[in-house]
Formats: structure tokens, sequence, C-alpha cells
């Protein structure tokens, strides 16, 4: 039976969407049509394409305004009397025909810092475990096909965030490699937020509709880096909680065993150096006191460190009041 079908033709120049009607068979798929075009009507007709079973990525096209991949498309999906049409990858530069210029993609792959396990682990000395390897195998299905990348409207109708933005492909890259329990490259999620463009994403989940290989995108890597980025850098609670410090990790430092020295001499009724005396005869800073738990009180915490970077901006001062923190809330105002 003879299907109608239209087909962008043209260069970096410009171009045209011209009709063919082409004889379509049972079973096929829209990559078998235009071979068939190339074979009967059009011979010059370019289409970059190669295993033709939806592993290599490179028959990305769009199919009736979809991102698709050519090979992956049956004819069995379209009305019999729909007419189908086909065009190149919008978000990309037009080399000829249907083949664009995915170079965009090869240089963000490029700025992609790569694994790097840490200095001390040889090759042999860690067994790598299933759940870790679990974790990201979904982002490692990934063909490379670029139909996210397509199809994402930051970079398809803005042209000018190119330069700063990644894309949802390196984006589940990102995500991978910051569950690998090796990768000792630094912060992935800080390096997406500030070098990859992770803000730009407003999470529409078009990247995740078009995935061939049916990755969930959006909800399993970019929407949990962007939470752990907003409450790494805008969550008060989470700033306060950097501020407290445990009564263990006040052992551990040269002050804290001070303080332990003092107490525990103190105690015995010991003096002179025992007692913490040096030798020129001062007593160092008395410590603050320890609750019945054994830790410090908010107040006592809080009083010992100075104001931090602001978790609603690193230009800006966040001080702590003198007299501690309250957690009362104002008093209403009085008519």
């Amino acid at each position: 039976m003879e299907r109608h079908f239209r087909v962008w033709r043209g260069d970096s120049s410009g171009g045209e969407i011209q009709d063919f009607d082409v004889e379509v068979n049972e079973g096929e798929v829209v990559l078998d049509i235009i071979h068939r075009l190339q074979a009967t009507q059009t011979p010059d007709l370019a289409c970059r394409w190669n295993c033709k079973a939806g592993k290599c990525g490179s028959c990305s096209m769009e199919i009736n305004g979809k991102p698709r991949l050519g090979c992956m498309t049956r004819m069995s999906t379209f009305e019999e009397d729909e007419t189908v049409t086909i065009t190149p990858l919008r978000a990309f530069p037009i080399i000829r025909d249907l083949v664009t210029d995915v170079s965009f993609n090869y240089e963000k792959a490029r700025e992609t810092p790569a694994f790097a396990p840490p200095p001390g682990v040889k090759p042999g000395d860690y067994r790598m475990q299933q759940v870790d390897v679990e974790r990201s195998q979904e982002f490692r299905k990934c063909i490379e096909c670029f139909l996210c990348q397509n199809t994402c409207h930051v970079v398809r109708d803005h042209e000018e965030n190119k330069p700063a933005f990644s894309g949802p492909r390196y984006f589940i890259r990102a995500a991978e490699l910051d569950m690998h329990p090796l990768d000792d490259r630094g912060d992935r999620k800080e390096y997406a937020q500030a070098s990859q463009g992770l803000g730009y994403c407003n999470i529409t989940k078009c990247c995740t509709e078009v995935c061939p290989e049916h990755i969930k995108i959006t909800d399993n890597a970019i929407i949990p880096m962007k939470e752990r980025v907003v409450d790494r850098r805008y969550d008060p609670l989470v700033w306060l909680g950097r501020k407290i410090f445990r009564r263990d990790q006040l052992e551990s430092s040269p002050a804290g065993s001070a303080r332990e020295s003092m107490a525990q001499s103190t105690s015995t009724g010991v003096t002179g150096v025992a007692a913490g005396i040096g030798p020129s005869g001062a007593r160092p800073a008395e410590s603050p006191p320890l609750n019945v738990d054994g830790r410090l009180d908010v107040a006592e915490m809080v009083a010992m460190q100075a104001g931090g970077p602001s978790p609603f901006g690193d230009d800006q001062e966040f001080p702590l009041p003198e007299g501690g923190i309250t957690y009362r809330h104002p008093e209403p105002d009085k008519d």
C-alpha cells in the first residue's frame, strides 16, 4: 500500500519540505521508508544511520514533530491515511537533509570531568558491591541519540543558552558519577549547578518522554540533584546544622583535649601544671559548661562561632544573635 510522506530536503543555506508517495509493507519502520526513497526516488537523500536496532542512536530525527529514532518508529503507529512528516533535529545546525551537526554534545562531553579514583586505591583493592552497580545502571543505558538534548526547550528555543547549559544527557552523566563510591573528582552536584547549568532546567520531563531507553532522566537524576543543591545552599536548618559541633567533634580537637584535661585535674584537686596552669602562671580561658547530657548548650555553641556565609547568598553575612537562638514567635501587635 502506498502512503504519503513529506521529507525535509536542503542544507545549512536553506531547504523545503518535499512530498513523496512510497510503498509501505507490513512491519516496516520509518527508516525502511527512507531507504526505499533512496533506492527508488531520491538517491541523494542524506540520512545518518548504523545499527537499525535501536542501540547506536544514529538515526535520530523528528517524525510528525516528535523526536524519535527512525529505526524504532513502526509505520503501524500511524493511521493509514495519515501523512508522515520527517524533518531533521531542530536544536542542531543542519548539514544536509536529515543529517545535523551534533558536535555541541561532544563539546559538552569533553567539558564534563571524567571519573577519577582516589590516589591511594590501586586496581583490585576495592570490590564494587552489587548495590553500587545497580544504583547508576539506569543511566548507563544511554545510547547518546541526543533526542533529550533536542527536545529540551532550554536549548531548542534559546540558542543563547548553549554555552552555559550542558543538557539532560550530561546531567545523568553527572548523576551516574556522583553515585560512584570511588569517584574522587569532587562534588558533582555543585559542578552541575555551577558549570552545567542545572538551574536552567524547570523539570517539564520532556526529555524523559522521548528517551528510547526509558531512562527516568528528570525523576531519578535531575530532581534529586536539584533538591540536594537547594538543601545545601538555601536551607537555613542545614546551614545551622553545620554550625553545631557534637561533643565527639569537640573532643577530637585540641581545644576539646585541653578541656578534658582541665576537667580531670579540677575533679582531683591537682594544682600547678596538672591543673592547667602554664609555665608563666597564666591559666587558660575556661571552656563553656556542658549540660547533663554531656553536650554544649545551643547558646554556647553558636556563641563560640562567628557568623558564617548566608544560606541565602554567598555575598552576604548572616550574623548570629549574641544571646543565642530563640524559637519563640514574636509577640502579636496589640491594638
